[in-house]
């Protein structure tokens, strides 16, 4: 089990960096009472369920400040308890917190009273000390945007390994129109049409002879490699800039023969890849 233990200062970045955990496959707690943390992570290491594999728990200084002395010891059980434990800590400069709340208008959680936000960050950090001073990584978010950060914890918690974007492929009929919401769009009507060959008007493009038709022409092999030397080249583009999801759409006329060949062609290229692929053919359902 792998367990990665998020905090620092209100308004430097921690649901930012949580949401990439949680897309990244972590099932994800925030603001978790420390005094349940020793226990969570050991059942959770107990446990049979994969879903767990990988965990992150969001702490903040809204914690008892006893318990956030004992962070470091329970670390430590955890390591020996044979948990692959992680501190993440976000770091920010005052006068740019100051700023993040006066801009988004929150309500900074320590106020209290007549305590003035800048004695109240202060404050923060004198709790959250404990934490910052046991963490495997910090991150000061003071000159950094979403991107930025999403692009580091990412980095971080992949060991700089780039997630592999999950794929939805489609194929339809543009008779039956276009699909909405997709990233791409194929339009493969050129190709050579199995619908005026009697034998093969009755299959689809999952039926052995629609592809042995198919592919017997230099065109559609042409097609096919055009389409994956496009993706090769720019899908690293896009999981570099943090997409998670990628809709692919492969048209023919009715969306029976060649856009379901060219959309399984496809399928098995990016699973060879390594990516998740969904598969649905439209006019076949």
């Amino acid at each position: 089990m792998k367990l990665i233990i998020l905090s620092g200062l209100s308004g430097s970045g921690k649901s930012v960096a949580l949401h990439t955990l949680e897309d990244l496959g972590y099932y994800c707690i925030d603001n978790l009472p420390l005094f349940l943390l020793k226990d969570l992570a050991l059942g959770l290491h107990n446990t049979l369920d994969t879903a767990f594999t990988n965990t992150a728990v969001g702490i903040d200084a809204r914690t008892n400040r006893e318990a956030l002395i004992q962070l470091p010891q329970l670390v430590t059980t955890a390591l020996e308890q044979g948990i692959d434990c992680h501190v993440l800590f976000l770091e920010t400069q005052t006068e740019t917190l100051i700023k993040r709340f006066s801009e988004t208008r929150r309500k900074h959680p320590l106020t209290r009273g007549e305590r003035p936000l800048s004695e109240a960050i202060q404050l923060e950090r004198e709790l959250l000390k404990p934490i910052r001073d046991c963490a495997d990584v910090q991150i000061d978010t003071t000159q950094t945007n979403i991107h930025e950060l999403r692009d580091r914890v990412r980095g971080w918690a992949m060991g700089n390994a780039s997630p592999k974007a999950s794929i939805l492929l489609q194929s339809f009929g543009f008779k039956h129109g276009v699909p909405q919401d997709v990233d791409f769009v194929f339009d493969v009507r050129c190709l050579p049409n199995p619908h005026w060959q009697p034998e093969l008007k009755p299959l689809t493009g999952l039926d052995p002879l629609i592809e042995a038709f198919l592919e017997e022409h230099t065109e559609t092999r042409d097609m096919r490699d055009d389409i994956l030397t496009f993706f090769e080249r720019w899908i690293p583009h896009f999981e570099t800039d943090g997409r998670s999801y990628l809709t692919i759409a492969i048209g023919c006329t009715g969306g029976q023969h060649r856009s379901v060949y060219m959309t399984e062609q496809l399928r098995r290229h990016f699973e060879r890849l390594g990516h998740s692929v969904i598969v649905r053919h439209r006019e076949l359902a």
